[in-house]
């Protein structure tokens, strides 16, 4: 099928794609030329600055308003650390503290450190509450579960990303912290009224708009009072009337990606997943991280075709891709400031909180009970390990050991057991029980907060996350750092 080539190049200009490797290959190159919006960049494609910063001048130099964004939350979502954990703690930590400059400080740091690279244009703050106790996909990304405070360090994060320059994009409309379900593999529902809605999930959204975030995602979720069976990201109640109309925002609207089960499943693919988005009033098509140049000709074809059909409306796209556009040229005058990594370490010992005593752990046995990952997370290192000052260590899956053994193991000493939402996963669960109701234990948690806690154990520890920083926090903590 032959593609008007004006209705292509509009439709590349809504498209925000990605790529393998540490280099950008000549299509990714030409496609910039060719009027693509831009590109996320993922753990797959970063190896240090230096290199990140070549990948970036190398887009830049196709056309320099080239969007280039990452998912850059700090905490457990990192991706130019994610070959050793980010040196800053994530939202949760944040929301603990609850000191608003320290979150605009941290967050600045956190762009300071995107624009040395090249980068424009961060996918964060997440700005969901929390309610959900075994969140999935959000959990310690959140600051946490009241309205009000996820509010005030919402707007906080944003104004320190866009004073170093970087277009800060809030997460995700219209709240995504009260599900169960993780939107990368179904579409997660949250039932709820207009009422509970405006109360609960808004009020962090409502203070992104009035702090000038330059974009704000979508969320594949199904809020039923508003999208019926279609997910936010396809639901002009959500986006038109709730987000622009009832909310004020006049930035671009970005949708999650595309690829995700909880919009892909719901469109009938990305391709149409695409003219769907934008129909409803998304205008930077966020792909995903699956991607090659076949699927971003498809997509835009969709797109192309849907409007020669008359199932999209040209002026929708036009205004979309203006919106892409004028992103892109804010984010041209950022000037480079030097990030204060330092702060991010800080902030972690700030951020813990210690239940009990940890009077005769001053040498124990470390276990780290391994625990999965999010597709948002990513394989990121985390725990005590990388701080520890030669203290005897084991990790271990929690069903492929015993109390007893990981006793007889310790030899005498007392067993530091660090977990990550260590209360979700049941074998975690019932060792961490039996272990502390035998012997001398103290716990280390790095995943959400719950209140769970197992009983007769001599100290729980909270660390609010599992970057770098929280990591070296604990290990400082417990004595046991080098």
């Amino acid at each position: 099928m032959t593609i008007d080539p004006g209705l292509r190049r509009l439709a590349m200009r809504t498209l925000l794609a990605a790529f393998r490797g540490h280099t950008a290959p000549e299509w990714a190159i030409d496609l910039v030329g060719q009027g693509l919006a831009g590109y996320t960049l993922f753990g797959f494609n970063i190896v240090d600055t230096a290199q990140v910063t070549a990948l970036t001048g190398r887009l830049r130099a196709a056309r320099p308003g080239v969007l280039l964004a990452i998912d850059e939350e700090g905490g457990d979502v990192t991706r130019l650390a994610h070959r050793t954990g980010s040196p800053y703690p994530g939202n949760a930590a944040l929301g603990a503290i609850d000191d608003l400059g320290l979150t605009r400080a941290v967050y600045s740091s956190i762009g300071s450190e995107l624009v040395k690279t090249g980068l424009n244009l961060n996918l964060a703050p997440t700005v969901d509450v929390n309610i959900a106790t075994d969140n999935p996909v959000i959990g310690t990304r959140s600051f946490g579960a009241q309205p009000f405070k996820v509010a005030l360090h919402a707007a906080a994060a944003v104004a320190g990303l866009q004073e170093a320059g970087i277009a800060a994009c809030a997460k995700h409309f219209p709240g995504h912290g009260a599900t169960t379900v993780d939107s990368h593999y179904e579409l997660p529902t949250v039932d709820v009224s207009m009422d509970v809605l405006r109360e609960r999930e808004l009020p962090p959204f409502a203070a992104v708009v009035s702090a000038g975030a330059k974009a704000i995602m979508t969320a594949h979720i199904r809020v039923p009072v508003l999208t019926g069976h279609d997910p936010a990201t396809f639901s002009p109640a959500v986006l038109i009337d709730l987000l622009r109309g009832e909310l004020g925002f006049t930035g671009a609207v970005v949708t999650d990606a595309l690829e995700m089960k909880g919009a892909s499943d719901a469109a009938g693919g990305i391709g149409p997943g695409a003219v769907k988005a934008l129909r409803a009033g998304s205008d930077l098509l966020c792909i995903g991280a699956d991607v090659d140049a076949a699927l971003i000709e498809e997509v835009a074809a969709a797109i192309a075709n849907a409007v020669e059909t008359g199932e999209l409306d040209l002026s929708r796209v036009e205004e979309a891709a203006a919106r892409c556009a004028e992103l892109a040229e804010w984010t041209l005058a950022a000037q480079p400031t030097e990030p204060n990594p330092r702060l991010g370490y800080e902030a972690a010992r700030r951020a813990i909180v210690v239940e009990g005593s940890l009077a005769g752990f001053e040498t124990p046995f470390v276990v780290q009970l391994r625990a999965g990952h999010t597709v948002a997370e990513g394989v990121v290192p985390w725990g005590l390990t990388p701080h520890l000052n030669g203290t005897p260590q084991l990790s271990i899956a929690a069903d492929q050991t015993s109390a007893q053994a990981l006793i007889e193991a310790a030899r005498g000493r007392p067993i530091v057991l660090v977990g990550r939402h260590t209360h979700r996963n049941p074998a975690s669960r019932a060792l961490a029980e039996a272990l502390a109701s035998a012997y001398p234990v103290a716990m280390v948690e790095m995943g959400w907060p719950a209140s769970w806690r197992p009983l007769g154990a001599k100290a729980f520890i909270t660390t609010y996350g599992a970057s770098h920083a929280n990591g070296r926090a604990a290990a400082e903590l417990l004595g046991l750092a080098h």
